[in-house]
């Protein structure tokens, strides 16, 4: 009998320990979520706000199924922005991957991104192995950062001098000798450039009176067949 009943506690406890367990991998609303970050919140040097405590508060309270709403309030509310990024910290190493990916993706400003990371490897209540990870993927989204920024910057810069160099071609079709010079697929960039000057596509909805004035345009700048400007 004593035997029955021992063994019937047993398998309670292990039941209601697998419930527990199941219970902190549930994921949780979105205000939820909201509310257990706002609450995290201590008085500090600079009024209300987050700290190592938070983190440690936010680590019993979330779990790692709370990562996509996180995500989210890190990326669209500010008032929630930074309780979020510890909100993400205190997940360590579940949080690494999807917080990269989303500054990879534009989705989490690289900056927030950079900071959560940084907050992974300083929490002591997370893996070594885990802020080993944080700081060696922080590293290595800053380098990506930098090398995107590089790119755009050189595209910008390209786009400009394209530009430049239409707009240059263009006022050679004032010129009839100068317009003989250009190639057709110099005509066919200023033809282009002036119909999205004027908002327009040529597979785009136009009025008949664009649908002519585009025609003109096309023979004139392309064609050359046209010699008086478009527009008049």
């Amino acid at each position: 009998m004593h035997i029955r009943v021992a063994a019937m506690a047993v398998v309670l406890c292990i039941a209601i320990s697998a419930s527990q367990g199941q219970h902190s991998q549930d994921q949780h609303s979105q205000d939820q979520v909201r509310r257990i970050i706002l609450t995290s919140q201590h008085l500090g040097a600079h009024g209300m706000g987050y700290n190592t405590r938070s983190l440690w508060q936010l680590s019993r309270k979330l779990s790692s199924a709370d990562i996509p709403t996180l995500l989210t309030l890190a990326a669209s509310e500010r008032h929630t922005a930074v309780g979020a990024q510890f909100g993400l910290a205190s997940q360590c190493a579940p949080a690494i991957d999807p917080v990269r990916d989303s500054a990879v993706q534009n989705k989490m400003m690289s900056i927030d991104a950079d900071d959560t990371l940084q907050l992974i490897s300083d929490f002591e209540g997370c893996s070594p192995e885990a802020r080993r990870k944080a700081s060696d993927v922080r590293e290595d989204l800053r380098q990506l950062m930098q090398e995107q920024q590089a790119l755009q910057e050189q595209e910008t810069k390209q786009k400009a001098e394209n530009d430049a160099r239409i707009q240059a071609n263009g006022l050679k079709l004032l010129d009839p000798e100068q317009a003989k010079t250009l190639s057709h697929e110099e005509r066919l960039e200023i033809y282009h450039r002036s119909l999205a000057a004027m908002g327009l596509k040529e597979d785009g909805p136009m009025t008949p009176d664009q649908k002519k004035l585009v025609d003109r345009m096309y023979r004139s700048m392309v064609l050359g067949e046209v010699k008086t400007p478009p527009n008049q």
